[in-house]
């Protein structure tokens, strides 16, 4: 099935309900009586992008698909308590059944996946996607996510610097700034290029920006509408050219052994509702939901800057040492750095050139 025709048939999957304290999905009119329910944890408002335009119509999906005997509940914002970063250990411990989440919110313990955040190497959501889904399925499935069902993997649009005041116009401009970052390579990147890499969860950098314990954060224009990031900045940065100063990579996992547990007609509604088209679609969605927001932005009066010609450069060059020392680290953990970074580079191209 190719992304459009499954986008299709996500789009049009039934409307959420409201349950409780999340949101409850496939409910329809079951022909069977219902065999399972499965409890989705993830960290953003129902209403941001991702929630209401993949996970919630997915869990829909999966419901209508099984012809009600499977109902997934969604829970956003955290919901089920915990943190963001926790997430993924409330799967693999069966706390929850399926979590979305950021694989670097736990450093270390996905060593291979940031391959896809290394700076300028992505090109557009879609197509990293797929060479993501790709490398999870050569190098990472029986590694890095031994322990996990992994329904999809994915990455965002364009990583942006939304910053206060005058913001970023410059590789100057960085220095001594505090800005936020997502994961450890995304940290150790605004490091290099001069700032003060404050980690933390996207849900924190509101009160973060409106506190003043950044001054910029680093996050990709479609979620900027739910966190009101328009409001509390003024500047925006943007790179030109066809790769990404950074992405983020992201994962839908599911908890091993419940997903073991399930009968084998079951057990194919999951499976015919993951894999490289669900991916490349989450994918697509992230970086479509770009555009409405950077709009939102614009129509408040905010500057938008573009880094492009030799100033561009001079970010690359300042960000080349993230890269070889990534390599350098996945020497230490016997793992290929270099041969896998060539492999996700020929991937993204591909897939960008098709």
């Amino acid at each position: 099935m190719n992304v459009k025709s499954f986008g299709q048939r996500l789009i049009g999957a039934a409307t959420a309900l409201v349950l409780g304290a999340g949101i409850s999905a496939g409910l329809g009119a079951p022909a069977y009586a219902q065999d399972v329910t499965l409890r989705m944890h993830q960290f953003l408002p129902p209403q941001a992008t991702v929630p209401a335009k993949f996970l919630i119509p997915w869990a829909e999906k999966v419901g209508e698909d099984s012809n009600g005997r499977i109902k997934v509940e969604v829970y956003s914002a955290m919901a089920l308590g915990g943190k963001p970063p926790e997430l993924i250990s409330q799967v693999r411990d069966g706390a929850v059944d399926i979590v979305w989440t950021v694989a670097g919110y736990t450093p270390g313990l996905f060593s291979r996946v940031e391959v896809f955040e290394l700076p300028f190497i992505a090109t557009n959501a879609e197509a990293t996607s797929r060479a993501f889904w790709d490398l999870f399925e050569s190098d990472m499935k029986d590694t890095d996510f031994a322990d996990f069902k992994i329904l999809a993997t994915w990455v965002h649009g364009p990583g942006v610097i939304h910053g206060k005041g005058e913001g970023v116009q410059s590789l100057e401009d960085m220095q001594g700034k505090k800005v936020r970052g997502p994961t450890r390579v995304i940290n150790g990147l605004l490091a290099k290029l001069g700032a003060t890499a404050v980690g933390m969860p996207v849900p924190a950098i509101p009160e973060a920006l409106s506190k003043g314990v950044i001054d910029a954060t680093v996050i990709p224009w479609e979620v900027t509408r739910a966190l009101k990031v328009a409001e509390l900045t003024e500047t925006h940065t943007e790179f030109a050219g066809d790769r990404m100063l950074y992405t983020a990579a992201f994962v839908l996992a599911m908890n091993k052994a419940k997903y073991d547990s399930l009968p084998d007609d079951l057990k194919a509604i999951i499976d015919a509702n993951s894999g490289a088209e669900v991916s490349a679609l989450a994918g697509r969605v992230m970086q479509e939901a770009d555009k409405p927001s950077r709009d939102f932005a614009v129509e408040q009066g905010n500057k938008m800057v573009t880094i492009d010609g030799a100033e561009l450069e001079k970010w690359k060059q300042a960000a080349q040492p993230v890269v070889d020392e990534w390599i350098a680290e996945m020497e230490g953990k016997d793992i290929d750095g270099a041969a896998l970074l060539d492999k996700a580079r020929a991937a993204i191209d591909g897939y960008s050139n098709q």
